[in-house]
Protein backbone atom coordinates (compact mmCIF):
# COMPACT_ATOMS: atom_id res chain seq x y z
CA UNK A 1 0.00 0.00 0.00
CA UNK A 2 1.09 3.61 -1.27
CA UNK A 3 0.54 6.60 0.75
CA UNK A 4 -0.11 10.26 -0.26
CA UNK A 5 -0.79 13.55 1.29
CA UNK A 6 -4.11 13.82 -0.44
CA UNK A 7 -6.26 11.35 -2.60
CA UNK A 8 -9.00 12.88 -5.12
CA UNK A 9 -11.43 10.64 -6.62
CA UNK A 10 -13.13 12.52 -9.66
CA UNK A 11 -11.39 14.73 -12.20
CA UNK A 12 -14.34 17.52 -12.57
CA UNK A 13 -14.04 20.92 -12.42
CA UNK A 14 -13.27 20.92 -8.36
CA UNK A 15 -11.26 17.80 -8.36
CA UNK A 16 -8.56 19.07 -11.03
CA UNK A 17 -7.47 22.43 -9.74
CA UNK A 18 -7.80 21.40 -6.23
CA UNK A 19 -5.39 17.99 -6.97
CA UNK A 20 -3.03 20.25 -9.50
CA UNK A 21 -2.47 23.16 -6.34
CA UNK A 22 -1.36 20.91 -3.83
CA UNK A 23 0.67 19.04 -6.07
CA UNK A 24 2.47 22.56 -7.66
CA UNK A 25 2.76 23.17 -3.62
CA UNK A 26 4.47 19.90 -2.84
CA UNK A 27 2.30 17.46 -1.98
CA UNK A 28 2.18 14.02 -3.16
CA UNK A 29 -1.01 13.67 -4.42
CA UNK A 30 -2.91 10.65 -6.18
CA UNK A 31 -6.31 11.44 -8.48
CA UNK A 32 -8.17 8.28 -9.23
CA UNK A 33 -10.36 8.76 -12.51
CA UNK A 34 -12.75 6.12 -14.51
CA UNK A 35 -13.80 8.23 -17.35
CA UNK A 36 -12.19 11.25 -19.53
CA UNK A 37 -10.61 13.79 -17.05
CA UNK A 38 -12.64 16.91 -16.82
CA UNK A 39 -15.83 15.78 -15.78
CA UNK A 40 -19.07 15.97 -17.05
CA UNK A 41 -18.58 19.83 -18.02
CA UNK A 42 -15.88 19.45 -20.20
CA UNK A 43 -16.89 15.78 -21.79
CA UNK A 44 -20.64 15.77 -21.63
CA UNK A 45 -22.16 18.70 -20.36
CA UNK A 46 -21.19 22.85 -20.75
CA UNK A 47 -17.98 22.42 -22.99
CA UNK A 48 -19.74 20.58 -26.23
CA UNK A 49 -23.40 21.43 -25.25
CA UNK A 50 -22.45 25.39 -25.92
CA UNK A 51 -20.78 24.37 -28.61
CA UNK A 52 -23.82 22.20 -29.83
CA UNK A 53 -25.65 25.56 -29.14
CA UNK A 54 -23.46 27.75 -30.85
CA UNK A 55 -23.86 25.85 -34.19
CA UNK A 56 -27.98 25.14 -33.49
CA UNK A 57 -28.74 29.19 -32.53
CA UNK A 58 -27.00 30.39 -35.47
CA UNK A 59 -29.33 28.52 -37.49
CA UNK A 60 -32.07 30.00 -35.08
CA UNK A 61 -31.02 33.37 -35.24
CA UNK A 62 -31.25 33.24 -39.29
CA UNK A 63 -34.72 32.27 -39.01
CA UNK A 64 -35.93 34.64 -36.93
CA UNK A 65 -34.16 37.49 -39.35
CA UNK A 66 -37.03 36.60 -41.34
CA UNK A 67 -39.66 39.38 -39.37
CA UNK A 68 -36.77 42.12 -39.70
CA UNK A 69 -36.80 41.80 -43.90
CA UNK A 70 -33.74 38.95 -43.86
CA UNK A 71 -34.65 35.59 -45.71
CA UNK A 72 -31.88 33.54 -45.74
CA UNK A 73 -31.35 29.96 -47.65
CA UNK A 74 -29.93 27.57 -44.72
CA UNK A 75 -27.76 24.66 -45.12
CA UNK A 76 -26.95 22.11 -41.85
CA UNK A 77 -23.98 20.27 -41.90
CA UNK A 78 -24.79 18.01 -39.21
CA UNK A 79 -21.58 16.18 -39.31
CA UNK A 80 -19.55 18.76 -39.31
CA UNK A 81 -21.36 20.81 -36.13
CA UNK A 82 -20.83 17.42 -34.38
CA UNK A 83 -16.86 16.92 -35.40
CA UNK A 84 -16.26 20.52 -34.31
CA UNK A 85 -18.01 20.15 -31.06
CA UNK A 86 -16.56 16.75 -30.17
CA UNK A 87 -13.10 18.51 -31.55
CA UNK A 88 -13.61 21.06 -28.82
CA UNK A 89 -14.36 18.52 -26.26
CA UNK A 90 -11.01 16.60 -27.39
CA UNK A 91 -8.95 20.25 -26.74
CA UNK A 92 -10.23 20.33 -23.16
CA UNK A 93 -9.53 17.23 -22.33
CA UNK A 94 -6.08 17.29 -23.42
CA UNK A 95 -5.87 20.46 -21.51
CA UNK A 96 -7.18 19.07 -18.40
CA UNK A 97 -4.67 16.36 -18.81
CA UNK A 98 -1.85 18.58 -19.46
CA UNK A 99 -2.96 20.70 -16.24
CA UNK A 100 -2.26 17.47 -14.32
CA UNK A 101 0.50 16.12 -15.32
CA UNK A 102 2.74 19.70 -15.14
CA UNK A 103 1.94 20.07 -11.31
CA UNK A 104 2.79 16.31 -10.71
CA UNK A 105 -0.31 14.68 -9.93
CA UNK A 106 -0.18 11.15 -10.03
CA UNK A 107 -3.30 9.94 -12.15
CA UNK A 108 -4.78 6.33 -11.72
CA UNK A 109 -7.14 5.53 -14.65
CA UNK A 110 -9.60 3.33 -12.76
CA UNK A 111 -12.44 3.56 -11.05
CA UNK A 112 -12.02 4.05 -7.24
CA UNK A 113 -13.91 2.36 -3.89
CA UNK A 114 -12.82 3.10 -0.15
CA UNK A 115 -11.04 -0.22 1.23
CA UNK A 116 -10.85 1.21 4.93
CA UNK A 117 -10.11 4.37 6.12
CA UNK A 118 -9.21 7.06 3.93
CA UNK A 119 -7.95 4.60 2.30
CA UNK A 120 -8.87 4.10 -1.65
CA UNK A 121 -7.90 1.17 -4.23
CA UNK A 122 -8.24 1.25 -8.16
CA UNK A 123 -6.34 -0.14 -11.29
CA UNK A 124 -4.49 -2.45 -8.72
CA UNK A 125 -3.22 0.58 -7.10
CA UNK A 126 -4.43 0.75 -3.03
CA UNK A 127 -3.48 4.60 -1.56
CA UNK A 128 -3.90 5.96 1.79
CA UNK A 129 -4.10 9.43 2.92
CA UNK A 130 -5.05 12.33 5.67
CA UNK A 131 -6.94 13.55 3.35
CA UNK A 132 -9.06 12.57 0.52
CA UNK A 133 -11.57 14.25 -1.38
CA UNK A 134 -14.68 12.93 -3.40
CA UNK A 135 -15.43 14.89 -6.31
CA UNK A 136 -17.54 11.91 -8.66
CA UNK A 137 -20.15 14.44 -9.81
CA UNK A 138 -23.53 12.73 -11.13
CA UNK A 139 -25.22 11.45 -13.87
CA UNK A 140 -28.55 10.63 -16.01
CA UNK A 141 -30.96 9.51 -14.01
CA UNK A 142 -32.73 6.39 -15.91
CA UNK A 143 -36.21 5.42 -15.68
CA UNK A 144 -37.67 2.22 -15.52
CA UNK A 145 -40.13 2.64 -18.28
CA UNK A 146 -41.15 -0.57 -19.96
CA UNK A 147 -39.11 -2.04 -22.81
CA UNK A 148 -36.71 0.87 -22.33
CA UNK A 149 -34.24 -0.95 -21.50
CA UNK A 150 -31.71 -2.34 -24.02
CA UNK A 151 -32.30 0.13 -26.26
CA UNK A 152 -30.26 3.19 -28.06
CA UNK A 153 -31.93 5.94 -26.10
CA UNK A 154 -29.60 9.16 -25.50
CA UNK A 155 -28.57 10.88 -22.70
CA UNK A 156 -26.42 13.56 -22.50
CA UNK A 157 -23.59 10.97 -21.98
CA UNK A 158 -23.86 9.50 -25.81
CA UNK A 159 -25.97 12.58 -27.18
CA UNK A 160 -22.21 14.55 -28.60
CA UNK A 161 -21.41 10.91 -29.97
CA UNK A 162 -24.22 11.61 -32.82
CA UNK A 163 -23.14 11.45 -36.56
CA UNK A 164 -25.98 11.72 -38.10
CA UNK A 165 -29.36 14.14 -37.35
CA UNK A 166 -32.48 12.43 -36.95
CA UNK A 167 -35.13 13.77 -38.73
CA UNK A 168 -37.69 13.00 -35.20
CA UNK A 169 -36.08 13.54 -31.95
CA UNK A 170 -38.29 12.90 -28.66
CA UNK A 171 -36.86 13.92 -25.41
CA UNK A 172 -39.00 13.43 -22.01
CA UNK A 173 -38.12 16.17 -19.61
CA UNK A 174 -38.48 19.38 -18.78
CA UNK A 175 -35.56 20.60 -17.39
CA UNK A 176 -32.43 22.56 -18.50
CA UNK A 177 -30.77 19.45 -20.75
CA UNK A 178 -33.43 18.42 -22.03
CA UNK A 179 -34.69 22.47 -23.12
CA UNK A 180 -31.31 23.01 -24.72
CA UNK A 181 -30.59 19.74 -26.52
CA UNK A 182 -33.99 19.68 -27.47
CA UNK A 183 -34.13 23.59 -28.70
CA UNK A 184 -30.81 22.58 -29.98
CA UNK A 185 -32.01 19.58 -32.43
CA UNK A 186 -35.13 21.55 -33.20
CA UNK A 187 -33.18 24.35 -34.57
CA UNK A 188 -30.87 21.94 -36.50
CA UNK A 189 -33.66 20.13 -38.26
CA UNK A 190 -35.13 17.61 -36.26
CA UNK A 191 -39.11 17.75 -36.05
CA UNK A 192 -38.62 17.27 -31.95
CA UNK A 193 -41.58 16.50 -29.02
CA UNK A 194 -41.19 17.10 -25.42
CA UNK A 195 -42.70 15.05 -22.81
CA UNK A 196 -43.20 16.35 -19.95
CA UNK A 197 -44.81 14.78 -16.62
CA UNK A 198 -45.36 18.10 -15.14
CA UNK A 199 -47.42 21.18 -16.36
CA UNK A 200 -44.97 23.46 -17.51
CA UNK A 201 -41.59 23.23 -18.46
CA UNK A 202 -38.26 24.07 -16.03
CA UNK A 203 -40.85 23.36 -13.34
CA UNK A 204 -38.28 24.56 -10.94
CA UNK A 205 -38.48 28.63 -12.24
CA UNK A 206 -41.35 30.97 -12.07
CA UNK A 207 -44.31 30.08 -13.71
CA UNK A 208 -43.67 33.11 -16.54
CA UNK A 209 -40.46 32.02 -17.05
CA UNK A 210 -41.76 28.61 -18.21
CA UNK A 211 -44.25 30.69 -20.48
CA UNK A 212 -41.97 32.84 -21.97
CA UNK A 213 -39.88 29.28 -23.09
CA UNK A 214 -43.27 27.50 -24.59
CA UNK A 215 -43.96 30.50 -26.61
CA UNK A 216 -40.31 29.98 -27.78
CA UNK A 217 -40.29 26.67 -28.19
CA UNK A 218 -43.52 26.76 -30.27
CA UNK A 219 -42.56 29.38 -32.31
CA UNK A 220 -39.16 26.67 -33.21
CA UNK A 221 -41.83 24.06 -33.89
CA UNK A 222 -41.09 22.47 -31.35
CA UNK A 223 -44.05 19.94 -29.83
CA UNK A 224 -45.13 20.19 -25.83
CA UNK A 225 -47.08 17.73 -24.42
CA UNK A 226 -47.46 18.31 -20.72
CA UNK A 227 -49.04 16.25 -17.50
CA UNK A 228 -48.51 12.62 -18.67
CA UNK A 229 -46.04 9.72 -18.47
CA UNK A 230 -44.96 7.21 -20.37
CA UNK A 231 -46.49 4.09 -20.65
CA UNK A 232 -44.08 2.06 -22.56
CA UNK A 233 -41.07 2.37 -24.94
CA UNK A 234 -40.26 -0.02 -28.36
CA UNK A 235 -37.65 0.37 -30.15
CA UNK A 236 -37.42 -1.20 -33.90
CA UNK A 237 -34.75 -0.64 -36.88
CA UNK A 238 -37.03 2.50 -37.96
CA UNK A 239 -36.55 4.05 -34.59
CA UNK A 240 -38.80 4.79 -31.28
CA UNK A 241 -42.56 4.45 -30.30
CA UNK A 242 -43.36 6.08 -27.33
CA UNK A 243 -47.23 5.38 -25.57
CA UNK A 244 -48.30 7.85 -23.72
CA UNK A 245 -50.60 7.90 -20.38
CA UNK A 246 -53.04 9.99 -22.26
CA UNK A 247 -53.50 7.43 -25.01
CA UNK A 248 -51.52 9.04 -27.58
CA UNK A 249 -48.63 7.71 -29.10
CA UNK A 250 -45.36 9.33 -30.65
CA UNK A 251 -42.33 8.13 -33.18
CA UNK A 252 -39.42 9.02 -33.00
CA UNK A 253 -35.65 7.65 -35.18
CA UNK A 254 -33.91 9.27 -31.75
CA UNK A 255 -35.18 9.44 -27.88
CA UNK A 256 -33.66 11.66 -25.58
CA UNK A 257 -33.81 10.78 -21.84
CA UNK A 258 -33.18 14.11 -19.78
CA UNK A 259 -35.65 13.34 -16.22
CA UNK A 260 -32.81 14.30 -13.57
CA UNK A 261 -29.52 13.04 -12.41
CA UNK A 262 -28.48 10.94 -9.74
CA UNK A 263 -24.89 11.18 -7.67
CA UNK A 264 -22.20 8.61 -8.83
CA UNK A 265 -21.20 7.25 -5.29
CA UNK A 266 -22.79 3.67 -5.57
CA UNK A 267 -19.74 2.11 -6.28
CA UNK A 268 -17.55 3.93 -3.64
CA UNK A 269 -18.06 1.61 -1.22
CA UNK A 270 -17.85 4.56 1.26
CA UNK A 271 -19.19 2.67 4.18
CA UNK A 272 -15.34 1.18 4.44
CA UNK A 273 -14.17 4.79 5.57
CA UNK A 274 -17.41 5.47 7.47
CA UNK A 275 -18.90 7.99 5.00
CA UNK A 276 -22.50 8.50 5.05
CA UNK A 277 -25.20 8.93 2.36
CA UNK A 278 -28.28 10.63 2.75
CA UNK A 279 -31.91 9.10 1.47
CA UNK A 280 -31.12 9.95 -2.52
CA UNK A 281 -27.40 8.61 -2.23
CA UNK A 282 -25.91 12.69 -2.19
CA UNK A 283 -22.84 12.08 0.26
CA UNK A 284 -23.48 14.27 3.84
CA UNK A 285 -21.38 16.74 4.12
CA UNK A 286 -21.40 19.99 7.16
CA UNK A 287 -20.91 23.65 6.14
CA UNK A 288 -17.04 22.85 5.77
CA UNK A 289 -17.73 19.84 3.03
CA UNK A 290 -16.63 17.46 5.93
CA UNK A 291 -18.44 13.90 5.21
CA UNK A 292 -19.19 12.03 8.71
CA UNK A 293 -15.48 10.24 8.24
CA UNK A 294 -13.27 13.38 10.01
CA UNK A 295 -10.46 13.78 6.88
CA UNK A 296 -12.59 13.15 4.17
CA UNK A 297 -14.61 15.55 2.11
CA UNK A 298 -16.88 15.62 -0.69
CA UNK A 299 -17.68 18.70 -3.26
CA UNK A 300 -19.75 19.60 -6.11
CA UNK A 301 -22.78 17.43 -7.06
CA UNK A 302 -22.02 14.23 -5.36
CA UNK A 303 -22.26 16.29 -2.11
CA UNK A 304 -25.66 17.84 -2.95
CA UNK A 305 -24.05 21.23 -3.94
CA UNK A 306 -25.93 23.13 -6.72
CA UNK A 307 -25.04 21.39 -10.37
CA UNK A 308 -23.13 23.83 -12.01
CA UNK A 309 -19.70 24.06 -12.81
CA UNK A 310 -19.26 27.71 -11.56
CA UNK A 311 -20.41 26.17 -7.90
CA UNK A 312 -18.17 22.83 -8.18
CA UNK A 313 -14.90 25.04 -8.98
CA UNK A 314 -15.85 27.34 -6.24
CA UNK A 315 -15.90 24.40 -3.71
CA UNK A 316 -12.76 23.96 -4.45
CA UNK A 317 -11.33 27.26 -3.54
CA UNK A 318 -13.29 27.40 -0.63
CA UNK A 319 -12.28 23.64 0.33
CA UNK A 320 -8.83 24.85 -0.68
CA UNK A 321 -8.78 27.83 1.82
CA UNK A 322 -10.79 25.33 4.27
CA UNK A 323 -7.62 22.91 4.64
CA UNK A 324 -5.31 26.05 4.70
CA UNK A 325 -6.40 27.28 8.11
CA UNK A 326 -8.75 29.87 6.57
CA UNK A 327 -12.67 30.06 7.18
CA UNK A 328 -15.36 29.40 3.95
CA UNK A 329 -18.97 27.58 3.93
CA UNK A 330 -20.22 25.65 1.36
CA UNK A 331 -22.97 28.19 0.86
CA UNK A 332 -20.59 31.91 1.37
CA UNK A 333 -21.39 33.22 -2.09
CA UNK A 334 -24.02 34.21 -4.10
CA UNK A 335 -25.38 31.76 -6.51
CA UNK A 336 -26.49 32.77 -10.19
CA UNK A 337 -26.81 30.43 -12.77
CA UNK A 338 -28.35 30.49 -16.68
CA UNK A 339 -30.17 28.17 -19.17
CA UNK A 340 -28.90 28.19 -22.55
CA UNK A 341 -32.27 28.35 -24.69
CA UNK A 342 -33.07 31.06 -26.65
CA UNK A 343 -34.45 33.16 -24.85
CA UNK A 344 -32.36 32.36 -22.24
CA UNK A 345 -33.18 32.66 -18.44
CA UNK A 346 -30.41 34.42 -15.91
CA UNK A 347 -31.01 33.89 -12.49
CA UNK A 348 -29.64 35.25 -9.49
CA UNK A 349 -30.52 34.75 -5.77
CA UNK A 350 -34.15 34.27 -4.74
CA UNK A 351 -37.68 34.81 -5.99
CA UNK A 352 -40.19 36.83 -4.45
CA UNK A 353 -41.85 33.21 -3.19
CA UNK A 354 -38.93 32.20 -1.75
CA UNK A 355 -38.39 35.51 -0.18
CA UNK A 356 -42.04 35.71 1.73
CA UNK A 357 -41.70 32.10 2.55
CA UNK A 358 -38.38 33.44 4.91
CA UNK A 359 -40.92 36.02 6.21
CA UNK A 360 -38.41 38.74 4.17
CA UNK A 361 -40.62 42.11 3.78
CA UNK A 362 -39.93 41.79 -0.27
CA UNK A 363 -41.20 43.26 -3.35
CA UNK A 364 -40.73 42.63 -6.93
CA UNK A 365 -40.68 45.25 -10.53
CA UNK A 366 -41.05 43.63 -13.77
CA UNK A 367 -39.91 44.98 -17.20
CA UNK A 368 -41.07 43.15 -20.23
CA UNK A 369 -38.38 42.68 -23.11
CA UNK A 370 -41.34 44.49 -25.33
CA UNK A 371 -40.75 47.50 -24.11
CA UNK A 372 -37.04 47.68 -24.21
CA UNK A 373 -35.51 49.97 -26.70
CA UNK A 374 -33.18 47.13 -28.02
CA UNK A 375 -35.08 44.66 -27.55
CA UNK A 376 -37.67 46.32 -30.33
CA UNK A 377 -34.69 47.17 -32.14
CA UNK A 378 -33.33 43.56 -32.69
CA UNK A 379 -36.95 41.69 -32.89
CA UNK A 380 -36.54 39.87 -29.51
CA UNK A 381 -39.82 40.85 -27.79
CA UNK A 382 -39.98 37.49 -25.64
CA UNK A 383 -39.03 37.73 -22.16
CA UNK A 384 -38.82 40.04 -19.19
CA UNK A 385 -36.64 41.41 -16.83
CA UNK A 386 -37.48 40.80 -12.67
CA UNK A 387 -35.81 42.30 -9.76
CA UNK A 388 -36.56 41.14 -5.88
CA UNK A 389 -35.76 43.97 -3.18
CA UNK A 390 -36.01 43.35 0.77
CA UNK A 391 -37.90 46.65 1.65
CA UNK A 392 -36.82 46.73 5.22
CA UNK A 393 -33.21 46.99 4.35
CA UNK A 394 -33.09 47.88 0.29
CA UNK A 395 -30.52 45.20 -0.14
CA UNK A 396 -31.77 43.03 -4.03
CA UNK A 397 -32.68 39.80 -2.88
CA UNK A 398 -32.74 38.10 -6.39
CA UNK A 399 -33.29 38.72 -10.39
CA UNK A 400 -34.53 36.80 -13.08
CA UNK A 401 -33.65 37.65 -16.61
CA UNK A 402 -35.89 36.01 -19.50
CA UNK A 403 -34.10 37.54 -22.78
CA UNK A 404 -31.09 38.09 -25.32
CA UNK A 405 -28.08 37.35 -23.73
CA UNK A 406 -29.06 37.14 -19.71
CA UNK A 407 -26.40 35.05 -18.72
CA UNK A 408 -24.26 38.02 -19.44
CA UNK A 409 -26.22 40.69 -17.94
CA UNK A 410 -27.31 38.63 -14.95
CA UNK A 411 -24.39 39.18 -13.59
CA UNK A 412 -24.73 42.56 -12.72
CA UNK A 413 -27.10 41.50 -10.17
CA UNK A 414 -24.65 38.89 -8.86
CA UNK A 415 -21.97 41.64 -8.28
CA UNK A 416 -24.15 43.99 -7.05
CA UNK A 417 -25.46 41.54 -4.24
CA UNK A 418 -22.35 40.02 -4.04
CA UNK A 419 -21.12 43.66 -2.59
CA UNK A 420 -24.30 44.36 -0.66
CA UNK A 421 -25.26 47.04 -2.74
CA UNK A 422 -28.80 48.40 -2.43
CA UNK A 423 -31.05 48.71 -4.88
CA UNK A 424 -30.55 52.40 -5.48
CA UNK A 425 -27.08 52.07 -6.21
CA UNK A 426 -28.44 50.49 -9.89
CA UNK A 427 -31.03 53.02 -10.09
CA UNK A 428 -28.42 55.50 -9.87
CA UNK A 429 -26.67 53.75 -12.47
CA UNK A 430 -26.37 55.68 -16.58
CA UNK A 431 -25.86 52.89 -18.88
CA UNK A 432 -25.26 53.09 -22.34
CA UNK A 433 -28.05 53.73 -24.91
CA UNK A 434 -29.02 51.70 -26.49
CA UNK A 435 -28.19 48.10 -25.13
CA UNK A 436 -30.09 45.61 -22.94
CA UNK A 437 -27.91 46.51 -19.98
CA UNK A 438 -29.76 49.86 -19.92
CA UNK A 439 -32.62 48.40 -19.12
CA UNK A 440 -31.60 47.38 -15.63
CA UNK A 441 -31.45 50.66 -14.40
CA UNK A 442 -34.98 51.35 -15.75
CA UNK A 443 -36.22 48.16 -14.02
CA UNK A 444 -34.50 49.82 -10.66
CA UNK A 445 -36.57 53.10 -11.35
CA UNK A 446 -39.85 51.43 -11.51
CA UNK A 447 -39.32 51.09 -7.99
CA UNK A 448 -39.49 54.84 -7.62
CA UNK A 449 -42.16 55.13 -10.56
CA UNK A 450 -39.76 56.89 -12.79
CA UNK A 451 -40.06 56.57 -16.65
CA UNK A 452 -37.42 54.93 -18.46
CA UNK A 453 -35.75 56.47 -21.12
CA UNK A 454 -36.49 56.06 -24.77
CA UNK A 455 -36.11 57.38 -28.18
CA UNK A 456 -37.70 60.71 -29.59
CA UNK A 457 -40.49 58.74 -31.07
CA UNK A 458 -41.79 55.84 -29.10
Amino acid sequence: METADVIVIGSGQGGIPLAADFASSGKKVVLFERDALGGSCVNYGCTPSKAFLAAAHAVGRAHQAAKLGIHAQIEVDFPAVMERVRGIRSQFNQGSKRRLESAGVRVVCAEAAFTGERTVSGGGVTVQAPIVVINTGTSSTIPDFPGLAGTPYLTNRNFFDLQQLPPRLLVIGGGYIALELGQGMARLGSKTELIVRGGRLLAQEESDASTVLAKAFERDGIGLRFNVNVQQVSYTNDGFTVTLSNGEVVDGEALLIAIGRKPNTQALNVTSTGVELDSQEFIKIDDQFQTTCAGVYAIGDAAKQPAFTHVSWEDYRRLKAILCGEYRTRNDRVLGYAVYTEPQVGRVGMTLEQAQKQGINAREVTLPMAHIARGIEWGHDLGFYRMVIDTDTNLILGATLVGYETAELVHVFLALMEAGAPWQMLEQSVHIHPTYGEALPSLARLLIGADMPTCPNM
